[in-house]
C-alpha cells in the first residue's frame, strides 16, 4: 500500500504558489511505492564470466568443505556442545575467542580497503545475497524463459502451462534453499550424521529448526526479496559512501561521450545528428538486478555487478562504437582529471589490515596448546604444618587444547624452599579436556620477606613436544619478624 501526501506546486518564476486565484494548489506525491518486480534480462560478457567463476568457486567451497575431513575431523566444524572449533586441521577453544574477533576485524578492514579502491565489488561478485540471487535468477531463466517471456507469463491468466512452470521454479528454489540450510547446519552438526538423522527422524529439534530457518530465509531472500535486501536491509549499502571519494573506481556512465542520447541507425552519422554514443536502448536498465538506470549517476542502489557494462559493450560492438561508454572509472577520470590509486585512506586501511593479519599469524604460530590457570584458596590465608612450615592451598586448572592426550609435570619457581605436598605426581589430561588439580605448597617461613610473596606455577609436558605454560600467583604467609 502506498502513502500519499499533498504538497504545494511552486512556480519557479514567483515567490509563492502559482494559481490564477493566488490560492494553494495541492499536488499528490507518492512517499512509499509498492515494490515493482524486476525482470532481469540475461546478458553475456567479460564481467558475467568473472562472476560465474567466482560464484562456482564460492559455492564449491561452501558445499564441499563440509564433507572434507582431516585425520577423522571435519575440515570446518563448530562443535558447540564440546566447545571446540576445528578449522583447517587446528582446534580452537573458547579461550581463543579473541582470534575470532581479530579475524572479523581483518574482514572489516579488508572490506574497507577494497571499497576505497573499487567500490562495491564485494556486493557484485562475492556477497552471499548476490551469489544465491544469481543462482535463483539463473534457474528462473531456464524454467520460465527470457525476461519478456517471464513478463508475459506473469500477466497471462492461470493455465496448466503457467502452473507447471511456476511450480517447477519454486520447487527448484526450495531444493536449493534446503541444500543451503542442511549444509550450513552441517558445519555445526557433522553432515553425514545430520543427513542420516534428518531422514530417520533421529535429529534433535534444534537441528530441524535451523535447517528449516535457513531454508526459508534463503528461499525468501534470494527468490522473493532479492534487491530489497540490498536496498533496505543491508547496512553496507548505507555506510559505503563514507569510504568513497573521487578516486574510487566505480561503475559509471560517461555523459560527456554519451549525451545527448538518442536512437539512430547503425549507418547514421551521430555527429551530423548531434547525438552522443548512447542510443538510448535501455538495455543497461533491463539487465540491472536492482532496477536502476546507471545513466542517472552514482546511486547507492548500484551493487557494482557490471552487468550494465557487458550490456552496453555488446551494443557498442554492434554499432561499431568504442567500448567503455559504461565502465569502471572514477569521478576524476570522468571529469578529465588524473586519478590516484593510492591515497592516504588507502594506505591507512592497508596498514591496519596488514598489521592485524600479521598479529593473527604470529599468535597462531606461537600458540601453545595448553593453558594453566591458578586459583588460590580464599577460605584460609595460610596454615602451619607439623614441621612448622607455612602451607597454602591452590587449584590448578590445566586446559589441554591439543587433539592428543598429554601428561604434565607441575613445578614451582620464585621461592627457593617451595615444595609440593599434594600435586607432585604427573597429571594426565585428555585431548581437549580441562582438568582441575588441587595443590598444596609448603614454604619455610624464614624465606618469606613479606606477607605476599610471588610464586610461579609451571607445567610441562612429559613427552618431547616441549609444550609448557606458566602462571604467576602469590603465596601468603605470616608477617616477617
Amino acid at each position: 500500500m502506498s502513502s500519499q501526501i499533498p504538497v504545494q506546486q511552486i512556480d519557479p518564476n514567483t515567490d509563492g504558489p502559482s494559481d490564477k486565484n493566488n490560492k494553494k494548489n495541492p499536488e499528490t506525491v507518492e512517499l512509499y511505492a509498492s515494490r515493482k518486480k524486476i525482470y532481469v534480462r540475461e546478458i553475456k560478457g567479460l564481467f558475467q564470466r568473472i562472476r560465474f567463476f567466482s560464484l562456482m568457486a564460492l559455492m564449491g567451497m561452501y558445499f564441499l568443505f563440509v564433507w572434507i575431513t582431516i585425520d577423522g575431523e571435519p575440515l570446518i566444524h563448530f562443535d558447540l556442545p564440546a566447545r571446540e572449533f576445528h578449522l583447517y586441521g587446528m582446534t580452537f577453544f573458547p579461550q581463543d575467542f579473541f582470534l575470532l574477533a581479530a579475524m572479523l576485524i581483518i574482514c572489516a578492514f579488508g572490506l574497507f580497503f577494497i571499497t576505497t579502491l573499487f567500490g562495491r565489488v564485494w556486493c557484485g561478485y562475492t556477497c552471499p545475497q548476490t551469489v544465491w540471487t544469481f543462482i535463483f535468477m539463473w534457474v528462473e531463466e531456464r524454467i520460465e524463459g527470457s525476461h519478456t517471456k517471464r513478463m508475459r507469463l506473469d500477466k497471462a491468466p492461470n493455465s496448466p502451462e503457467k502452473m507447471i512452470r511456476k511450480s517447477a521454479k519454486h520447487v527448484s528454489w526450495l531444493l536449493i534453499a534446503f541444500a543451503t540450510g542442511v549444509t550450513f547446519v552441517g558445519y555445526f552438526y557433522p553432515i553425514r550424521e545430520l543427513l542420516a538423522d534428518l531422514f530417520t527422524l533421529g535429529a534433535n529439534g534444534w537441528a530441524y529448526f535451523w535447517v528449516g530457518f535457513f531454508t526459508v530465509a534463503t528461499y525468501l531472500n534470494a527468490g522473493w526479496m532479492r534487491e530489497q535486501v540490498c536496498l533496505y536491509m543491508c547496512p553496507y549499502a548505507r555506510f559505503q559512501s563514507v569510504m568513497f571519494d573521487r578516486n574510487t573506481r566505480i561503475v559509471s556512465y560517461d555523459p560527456n561521450r554519451g549525451e545527448p542520447r538518442g536512437s539512430r541507425k547503425k549507418s547514421a552519422d551521430r555527429k551530423e545528428l548531434g547525438l552522443g554514443d548512447c542510443i538510448d536502448c535501455g538495455l543497461c536498465v533491463q539487465v540491472c538486478p536492482t532496477g536502476i538506470d546507471i545513466r542517472d549517476g552514482l546511486q547507492y542502489e548500484c551493487i557494482g555487478c557490471a552487468l550494465c557494462i557487458d550490456a552496453c559493450d555488446s551494443v557498442m560492438d554492434k554499432m561499431d562504437y568504442p567500448r567503455g561508454l559504461i565502465r569502471y572509472t572514477t569521478e576524476n577520470e570522468l571529469e578529465g582529471r588524473p586519478s590516484k590509486l593510492l591515497r592516504p585512506r588507502t594506505f591507512g586501511y592497508g596498514a591496519l589490515l596488514m598489521l592485524m593479519i600479521g598479529a593473527v599469524v604470529v599468535t597462531i604460530a606461537t600458540r601453545v596448546p595448553v593453558e594453566l590457570d591458578v586459583i588460590r584458596d580464599r577460605g584460609a590465608l595460610f596454615s602451619y604444618n607439623g614441621n612448622g612450615w607455612v602451607e597454602n592451598t591452590y587449584t590448578l586448572k590445566i586446559n589441554n587444547m591439543a587433539e592428543v592426550p598429554r601428561e604434565f609435570r607441575i613445578g614451582l619457581e620464585g621461592i627457593e624452599t617451595a615444595r609440593l605436598l599434594r600435586g607432585n605426581e604427573p597429571v594426565q589430561v585428555a585431548a581437549g579436556d580441562l582438568r582441575s588439580v588441587p595443590v598444596v605448597v609448603e614454604v619455610n617461613p624464614d624465606d618469606l620477606d613479606d606477607i605476599n610473596t610471588s610464586i610461579t606455577f609451571r607445567i610441562e609436558a612429559t613427552d618431547d613436544s616441549g609444550v609448557s605454560d606458566e602462571t604467576d600467583s602469590r603465596f601468603v604467609g605470616p608477617r616477617p619478624r
